[in-house]
């Protein structure tokens, strides 16, 4: 016979913590309780410092209704609950509170938002079970996975496009491996690269594969970082040129949000004569400051330099762009070599760039913008700028990843 069920505890929830769940003191602990929000009272069971949530026995007045029926089991979102203007208000608090720990103090914008129905690639898990496979995200901290039905968060034509993938997918399962799919709406269509493809898939499955994509209107088909299959080149316009992504190449998950991202590098950066765009991936802001300015890239992975660099030669009238391969963890460009530069944007990693910071730092580069999507490592890296000589004028919340507690952040530098 089971033990009896332990009873319920009620837990008055503090404040809501920077992974987007509620925080509350338990005797001389804090606990998390996914999906509730601050001055609410809730019963809990668990062990542990992340408890389940029973029952809420007193809502807040900023909870709202989820948008998607998969909220709370998909892992996709956190932040469904929580109502508009104090989702915003939480995000933008991410940034001031990452900026106080390191002792910085600066104007923080309010945040902007991205839309939902907007983002453009997504990551998706494809498993089989029995007879049927299953298309969508990983639940919440676990390994079971939520066969998606909807999406509020992704552009439609993705959504649309998950159905066809449980029926194409078929040939490349042979066990019980997770196969992982990115999924990218481009002007010329869906871009799907697959991975995690087992190695005893044959050359015929990976054929059946591409062919069966191809026919059901996917632009190219890429598997495990090689371009098998293009029916229609999948570009991106990025300003006046027309980007082609390598396989699972780095992009902004938001055209809408990249496009406010760069209204801020370019604006910062407006009055520069020669800038340099470092972590610059396939060009997100050099392709862009190239329409008035020479640039020189550096972006350690080879292919999206070299898809920049094909990007750049194909726009007409851009200014002269210079790309190189470089990985800037490892070598950074030094002082002297920035020392040419009027202008400067950084878009590094969720690592941060301390090493590169560190080199910003000592050089006279008079404007900087740097590009975030995580506010620890951005604060300990602005913390070097600000230690050597740089003014720390504005940081913009920038909310890419709706109802999720990510945020990205563009902070704005110069030297007098």
């Amino acid at each position: 016979m089971p033990p009896p069920a332990a009873p319920l505890r009620t837990l008055t929830i503090d404040h809501v913590g920077a992974q987007g769940d509620g925080r509350a003191r338990e005797g001389d602990r804090w606990v998390s309780v996914p999906f509730t929000l601050a001055g609410e009272v809730v019963e809990v069971s668990g062990e542990g410092d992340r408890l389940r949530l029973e029952r809420i026995s007193s809502p807040s007045s900023e909870r709202t209704a989820p948008s998607c029926r998969h909220f709370t089991r998909c892992g996709g979102c956190t932040l469904q609950h929580m109502a508009p203007a104090p989702y915003a208000a939480f995000k933008r608090d991410l940034i001031v509170r990452a900026l106080k720990t390191r002792g910085l103090e600066a104007e923080v914008t309010e945040t902007w938002i991205t839309p939902p129905a907007s983002r453009r690639r997504a990551t998706f898990t494809a498993r089989k079970s029995g007879k049927t496979i299953m298309v969508g995200f990983h639940g919440r901290k676990s390994h079971e996975l939520i066969a998606l039905e909807e999406c509020p968060v992704a552009r439609p034509a993705i959504v649309a496009a998950l159905p066809k993938l449980a029926g194409i997918l078929a040939p490349l399962f042979s066990g019980k491996e997770d196969l992982s799919l990115l999924v990218t709406e481009t002007a010329s269509g869906l871009d799907l690269h697959v991975t995690g493809i087992p190695k005893q898939a044959t050359r015929l499955a990976r054929a059946e594969v591409t062919s069966a994509a191809l026919r059901a209107g996917f632009a190219r088909v890429s598997l495990e970082g090689e371009d098998v299959l293009t029916e229609r080149p999948p570009r991106l316009p990025i300003g006046a040129a027309s980007l082609l992504p390598p396989p699972g190449g780095f992009l902004q998950a938001s055209a809408e949000a990249e496009t406010e991202i760069a209204r801020l590098v370019l604006g910062h950066l407006g009055g520069a004569k020669h800038a340099a765009d470092l972590f610059s991936g396939c060009g997100t802001f050099a392709l862009r400051l190239a329409e008035r300015i020479p640039v020189f890239a550096a972006e350690s992975g080879r292919p999206a330099i070299e898809a920049l660099r094909a990007a750049a030669n194909a726009a007409p009238g851009l200014k002269p762009v210079t790309a190189d391969v470089r990985d800037l963890f490892r070598n950074p460009l030094a002082a002297v070599e920035l020392a040419r530069f009027d202008g400067l944007v950084l878009d590094p990693p969720r690592a941060g760039a301390s090493a590169q910071a560190a080199e910003i730092a000592r050089s006279t580069v008079p404007r900087v913008a740097y590009v975030s999507c995580d506010p620890a490592t951005l604060a300990r890296d602005l913390r070097a700028l600000v230690d050597g000589g740089y003014r720390l004028l504005r940081a913009h919340p920038v909310d890419q990843f709706l109802w999720s507690a990510h945020v990205e952040a563009v902070a704005l530098l110069e030297k007098p």
